[in-house]
């Protein structure tokens, strides 16, 4: 038998070679209630993924056992009995640690990156006495695959187009004007899981947070080709000026939304980068575009994969900034109605409704926010985690503990990703109607990340002093005339929501 695991659904997973099955072999998938029980996931994700693995078992029919169990283990021994089994890498720690321990499971090398776990192994250790920054890795990935090259250079001209790249959103636009992304159509299978979630949640047996609306991401093969088409022909012309961008009533912007089918295994990430070149060289999108999409899939979704496996398991336990703070139950249950920020509020409303933001309400509100408050990294990475539908532990580790809260001190990047509210002011329409006013350090209106920004500098200067990329913003701390008072206010306003 051949095991698949829910993040293992696309044809590049049977393939043969690298104890690939053949094209005969059984094939075994386990759907266990126990990951359930563990954390209290968003319901949209939990109804993603079984309604994903359920859509992939019925399309081999026969030739595919599915079994619903207790436990990965209880589920093996009914369907396995003592036969052999064979399994590509699980994709966490925990995982590889259980497959390894099965004396009748034999593992192969992972699948759905573009990179080898070994070569990559080989590239940072060839860098020894050197930090293997992400930009490095991304330019040997794009020499390599010969993605996006001129030769031995690269295309255009430059490797990198983030000044491209960094466009407030259009002044007095609501939305983009972008084609709509594509959205599935729920059938027979969505509706079983959705029921079967109820009774879960009606029985006691488990707790879902967030809301379970239509589906919004693909759950199967051709509906991942068909957002992935429909990206290329209608959005990916405007991703690039705008992906760093924000709207409140575009929560979507002209991002891919295809992050959810990539971690489920339902695209390959060669045939994303390879055909978004395509498009290029077709003349039907701009190099800056194509380039900012090749940079996450190929730079970096591969490098957080590898960073993952390479910084070893304590890495999640990682927490130099000695941050301590519990999550507050508002945060914890989405409750944006209790947060008056609209930022935050726009952000964790799209967070319960959805499970998915783009990455800069990610990284520079929720990840920004809990930064400034200090609460413990181990904690905001579990709830990135649980809450985002293409959350796994392989995805926000690295993510979270590495870039969003500098838990690790600066080993995966150089500085802190923080700011105060002028940021999301020039990045968004999000601060106009809100109660605070970015500029505003303390009263009424103060702004909680303004605010937050400048006492997160302050709380941290002695760890922060000897890093150039944050010497200008401590030497702005050094001349606030008003520290004392943004001190007392923020230890009044606590973890209370802002």
């Amino acid at each position: 038998m051949h095991w698949l695991f829910g993040d293992q659904l696309g044809p590049h997973f049977l393939t043969p070679g690298d104890h690939g099955p053949a094209r005969d072999t059984p094939l075994l998938m386990i759907e266990a209630r126990s990951v359930f029980r563990r954390r209290r996931f968003h319901r949209a994700k939990a109804h993603l993924v079984l309604s994903a693995m359920r859509h992939r078992a019925a399309e081999f029919g026969d030739r595919m056992t599915y079994v619903r169990a207790e436990t990965y283990r209880d589920g093996l021994a009914r369907a396995a009995g003592g036969r052999s089994v064979t399994v590509h890498h699980p994709t966490s720690y925990a995982a590889a640690r259980f497959v390894r321990s099965l004396r009748q499971v034999t593992v192969g090398p992972a699948r759905g990156f573009l990179v080898p776990r070994r070569d990559f192994a080989e590239w940072a250790e060839g860098r020894a006495g050197t930090r293997s920054r992400q930009e490095d890795f991304y330019r040997w990935v794009r020499r390599g695959h010969n993605l996006l090259m001129d030769g031995d250079e690269p295309a255009g001209g430059r490797w990198n187009l983030d000044h491209d790249n960094r466009r407030p959103p259009p002044r007095d636009a609501d939305a983009l004007p972008v084609p709509a992304p594509y959205r599935p159509r729920e059938d027979e299978i969505d509706d079983e899981v959705r029921h079967d979630l109820d009774r879960w949640e009606r029985d006691g047996d488990v707790s879902f947070v967030g809301s379970d609306g239509p589906r919004r991401f693909p759950a199967t093969r051709a509906e991942a080709r068909a957002a992935l088409r429909r990206f290329l022909t209608h959005r990916l012309e405007a991703f690039g000026p705008y992906e760093d961008a924000m709207l409140a009533a575009d929560p979507v912007m002209s991002h891919s939304l295809l992050s959810s089918s990539l971690n489920l295994g339902l695209l390959d990430p060669a045939e994303c980068v390879e055909r978004a070149e395509a498009e290029w060289r077709a003349g039907r999108a701009p190099l800056n575009s194509v380039e900012g999409f090749v940079r996450q899939i190929a730079g970096w979704r591969e490098y957080v994969w590898h960073l993952y496996w390479h910084f070893g398991e304590d890495y999640r336990r990682s927490n130099t900034l000695r941050h301590t703070t519990p999550l507050p139950g508002w945060w914890r249950d989405l409750d944006a109605e209790a947060v008056r920020a609209r930022c935050l509020r726009t952000v964790l409303a799209q967070v319960r409704d959805t499970g998915w933001t783009h990455h800069i309400p990610r990284l520079m509100i929720l990840g920004s926010y809990a930064l400034q408050r200090g609460w413990d990294p181990a904690e905001v990475t579990d709830w990135f985690h649980r809450c985002f539908v293409d959350g796994y532990d392989w995805v926000m580790i690295p993510n979270v503990i590495g870039m969003s809260q500098y838990a690790d001190g600066g080993r995966m990047t150089t500085k802190p990703y923080t700011s105060g509210g002028a940021y999301v002011n020039r990045m968004s329409d999000l601060c106009g109607p809100c109660h605070y006013r970015p500029g505003d350090r303390t009263g009424e209106r103060a702004c909680p990340f303004t605010a937050g920004y400048w006492t997160f500098l302050d709380h941290h200067r002695d760890r922060l002093k000897d890093n150039p990329r944050t010497a200008r913003p401590l030497a702005g701390l050094d001349r606030l005339d008003d520290l004392t008072d943004v001190r007392r206010q923020e230890r009044k306003r606590g973890n209370a929501p802002p």
